[in-house]
């Protein structure tokens, strides 16, 4: 296999399952956080589960995309490019960490009625 380098791209497709939310870190910056939920393809690993949907936690960071997102609704149908990134915090005084999609661009295409 040739070397490609290294390369860390999402792209989903799916509806708002859970609404935007503004939220203050620490550090005094501001980011939005929600959830895209996305229809699950048949595969080998899935082809036995029950699950239809996987949901993914998203959030932007950059002032554009927290202005966009943050007028999105829950069952909206959208689209988010990003990157994984694992996010260190601490909640409850105890360190924690989660995997989330740093969105990068991201469009509405279409809006619950």
């Amino acid at each position: 296999m040739p070397d490609i380098g290294d390369h860390n791209e999402v792209l989903l497709t799916g509806r708002v399952s859970s609404g935007p939310t503004v939220r203050e870190l620490p550090s005094g910056d501001q980011i939005v956080t929600f959830r895209v939920s996305v229809g699950r393809g048949r595969t080998a690993m899935t082809a036995r589960s029950k699950a239809s949907t996987d949901w993914v936690d998203c959030t932007a960071w950059s002032a554009r995309l927290r202005r966009s997102v943050a007028r999105w609704s829950v069952g909206d149908q959208v689209q988010v490019r990003g990157a994984l990134r694992r996010r260190f915090f601490a909640a409850g005084g105890a360190p924690s960490t989660r995997l989330e999609v740093e969105v990068l661009d991201a469009r509405l295409a279409e809006t619950v009625s």
